[in-house]
């Protein structure tokens, strides 16, 4: 089968790309995107042409560029190049320059397809070669399925369609269609990582292992298809575990505990939220601290709520919720701010302000969740035996959409003790049997944002 036929076959049972779809080709001038620009012209595919100068290579750059661009002439594609300061983006955000012209080709692209509307894919032309050095940096580095898998040949809008061909077999395609190419002279020096595998490690390899890379192209295969199953229970997994509330997802302390593998379980549950692998070790602490005990990502908070396990995002927004421990007397939130007194002996009778909450002491336990309300959210409002859903209670107040978008609730133990500034719950009242109360005042607000 010539590379023509397995290159349409793959397109075909990999569900790449279709006709209807505009495509954005990366043409750097080497080998591989040769190859790509000619096999996609042949295959009647339309495309345009990308091509990145990094300005890395002095004149090598250029003359990259301007191989790019009759390339472009050749075939009668349009041609779209971006000179890059590489060099100072790679400074300013302290990152390699591998890293640094990855970032800024990648964004550069995704930009380009986002004014295109939908249909809008990006081709690269990673080969068979390039993922097997993926995969094997990738175990060395430390990673999971997802890295021993390598590179997908589709992965959103980003596609790798010559994923299926070791590099032999496309220069060999390219000398006898008697293609043009540049080379890029920094593919020979080992002081970037993927060479010195390239040129090194894997050469070493193959002297004890003549048929390493046809087995590694094996394994790629095989982890691939063992991720797919490995996801699929994960999957599970999560359906039985997280429960979504509002922007916040809740885990039962319980039931993760008895999840195994636990270790691989949790970070398969928290990594998508920015949470390393060095961190499972201390989410796995939080299933037995005490509440309010909290770890974060750069994203996300992870806080332990008695038997659950709450995250919630983090970011510029107003907080979601406010843990209180026990001892504090005054608490801010976004609402204002709130004054907690314990009261040696019980009021004769409840405050009939609103701004005050009198609760029975007996019934109240640290740490309490001050939180924004959520629809499904309900409680038993006082003097009443039976419960009503917030979202009701609003109704039957009248509130406005603005008003419920303000409101906040006390929560303990996921049970709500108060809607703030409303009503308590009745099962938290003051009775005649209360012997201390706990008296928590929302204090208004003065011109300079002090309390009183």
């Amino acid at each position: 089968m010539n590379l023509l036929q397995s290159f349409q076959e793959n397109i075909a049972n990999e569900h790449l790309f279709s006709p209807e779809n505009r495509l954005l080709l990366a043409v750097s001038g080497g080998l591989d995107s040769a190859v790509l620009c000619e096999l996609l012209h042949r295959a009647g595919f339309d495309y345009t042409i990308a091509h990145c100068n990094f300005r890395l290579r002095g004149d090598e750059s250029d003359r990259d560029e301007a191989f790019v661009r009759e390339l472009g002439r050749r075939y009668g594609r349009e041609v779209l190049v971006q000179r890059f300061d590489t060099g100072k983006y790679a400074a300013e955000r302290r990152l390699s320059v591998q890293s640094a012209a990855r970032e800024l080709r990648y964004e550069w692209f995704r930009q380009i397809i986002s004014g295109w509307g939908r249909g809008g894919l990006i081709l690269t032309a990673h080969h068979l070669d390039d993922n097997i050095e993926t995969m094997v940096m990738n175990f060395f580095r430390g990673t999971g399925l997802s890295g021993l898998r390598g590179m997908l040949p589709r992965q959103e809008n980003l596609v790798r369609p010559l994923l299926f061909a070791g590099r032999s077999q496309l220069l060999r395609f390219a000398e006898e269609s008697r293609l043009s190419w540049v080379e890029d002279s920094s593919n020979e020096s080992d002081k970037y990582t993927r060479n010195f595998f390239r040129h090194q490690v894997l050469p070493m390899v193959e002297r004890a292992y003549p048929a390493t890379l046809e087995n590694l192209a094996d394994n790629l295969r095989r982890f691939r298809e063992i991720e797919a199953v490995y996801q699929d229970a994960v999957g599970r997994q999560k359906k039985m575990l997280l429960e979504r509330r509002g922007n916040e997802l809740h885990i039962p302390v319980l039931k993760l505990k008895k999840a195994a593998p636990l270790f691989t379980l949790l970070h398969e549950l928290f990594s998508p939220y920015g949470f390393t692998a060095g961190q499972t070790s201390g989410i796995a602490a939080l299933l037995d601290s005490s509440s309010g005990k909290y770890i974060c990502s750069a994203s996300h908070r992870l806080l332990k709520d008695r038997r659950w396990l709450i995250l919630s995002p983090l970011g510029n927004t107003e907080p979601e919720m406010v843990v209180i421990e026990q001892g504090r007397t005054l608490v801010d939130y976004p609402g204002g701010t709130l004054q907690l007194e314990w009261l040696p002996e019980a009021p004769g009778r409840p405050s009939p302000d609103s701004a005050v909450a009198m609760l029975d002491s007996r019934y109240i336990g640290f740490p309490l969740l001050l939180r924004r309300w959520r629809p499904g959210d309900y409680f038993y409002p006082l003097g009443m035996r039976k419960k009503k859903k917030l979202a009701r209670f609003f109704i039957d107040q009248k509130l406005s959409l603005a008003e419920k978008e303000k409101i906040w609730v006390l929560e303990m133990n996921r049970k709500i003790v108060w809607i703030v500034g409303r009503r308590i719950d009745d099962r938290f009242k003051i009775t005649d049997a209360t012997r201390q109360a706990l008296r928590i005042t929302v204090l208004k607000r003065t011109v300079d944002g002090s309390a009183h």
